[in-house]
């Protein structure tokens, strides 16, 4: 059976039923991170005591009658409960269809989490799920140590030179939250980063008002001058840790403090229980140099996925006509 939930509390009692899921599946963050055109939704199966859950947002495709469905930036994909090794999906897969068809659903588009293994035998034949790159773990659950093991040499360093010179310090107040969002979007300035990267200000801010998980801002003061050098977000629910927005002053770079907020992230996380601390991956799933940066803390690399999927083959190519490339869905190409 196939139930569809969107209002918020009912969401969160769901998600509660569950073993495990991440901040990407919640409602807070859907609600969040949508667009005008978009509405979230938790689109829920169960069969005996197997359930499974996969948000998506919800959009119209402008002129006609008909929809799709994408997710939301980071990492979200179907949760799942008493979901066996030898799981037999012919019966999610034909219920599944029925609803997209009968909505008149045209294609499904979904970023998957790295950390739920069962995904891809979930989505088994229900389009494709390729490896779209690699995100960097650090597993929290090894000691303190000897997860530092696991750095590089020039990032044992750097972290530790930045320590001589600089203090990290948790945002309490909108002050500093301000000074977070300030150097995040110097940072942003700097890279010719897409209009997609320019969070407004809301955004920052109604992220420390969310229930479903916590949000904690670290920034790296220079001890000498006081000024804030660099700042990350980080967003914690369950056994997990997202590192999901960063920025370093332009004048600080060479003191690379980006190593010191990851580092004292690491020992924050691992002292309050946490078993995952997730570093994302390049931008676009490339291994790129922040890939590099980024895995010179861990050997720890795990494949990234994507699922797309074309309900209405029929549909998807009319509305595609004139359309070329690997964009999807491909009728979206502007």
């Amino acid at each position: 059976m196939i139930k569809i939930i969107t209002d918020k509390q009912e969401w969160k009692n769901t998600l509660m039923e569950f073993e495990f899921y991440d901040f990407y599946h919640t409602f807070d963050y859907h609600n969040l991170s949508k667009n005008e055109d978009e509405k979230p939704l938790l689109l829920v199966y169960s069969q005996g005591d197997l359930s499974i859950a996969i948000p998506f947002l919800k959009r119209q495709i402008a002129g006609t009658p008909y929809f799709d469905f994408t997710s939301v930036y980071g990492y979200s994909g179907p949760i799942y409960k008493n979901v066996p090794e030898d799981f037999n999906n012919t019966t999610f897969l034909s219920e599944l269809k029925d609803y997209l068809f009968s909505n008149k659903i045209i294609s499904v588009f979904s970023r998957l989490n790295p950390y739920f293994d069962q995904q891809s035998l979930i989505l088994k034949n229900l389009g494709e799920t390729p490896v779209s790159g690699k995100v960097v773990n650090i597993d929290l659950t090894k000691s303190i140590e000897e997860q530092r093991t696991q750095y590089g040499k020039s990032t044992k360093n750097r972290t530790n030179k930045c320590r001589r010179i600089a203090t990290v310090k948790e945002v309490t107040s909108k002050e500093d939250l301000e000074t977070y969002i300030d150097i995040y979007y110097e940072n942003m300035d700097r890279l010719g980063a897409s209009d997609s990267y320019y969070f407004s200000k809301e955004y920052f801010f109604n992220f420390f008002e969310c229930e479903d998980f916590k949000t904690r801002v670290l920034l790296v003061i220079e001890n000498e001058t006081g000024k804030a050098m660099a700042g990350a977000m980080f967003v914690e629910s369950n056994s997990i840790i997202q590192f999901h927005l960063s920025g370093t002053r332009t004048e600080f770079l060479n003191w690379a403090p980006a190593n010191l907020f990851l580092d004292e992230m690491r020992l924050i996380a691992t002292e309050a229980g946490y078993k995952i601390f997730n570093l994302g991956g390049g931008l676009g799933g490339q291994e790129d140099s922040l890939f590099n940066f980024k895995a010179s803390f861990s050997k720890d690399h795990r494949d990234f996925r994507l699922w797309r999927y074309i309900v209405d083959q029929k549909v998807y190519d009319t509305l595609s006509k004139g359309k070329e490339g690997s964009y999807f869905p491909l009728y979206r190409l502007t």
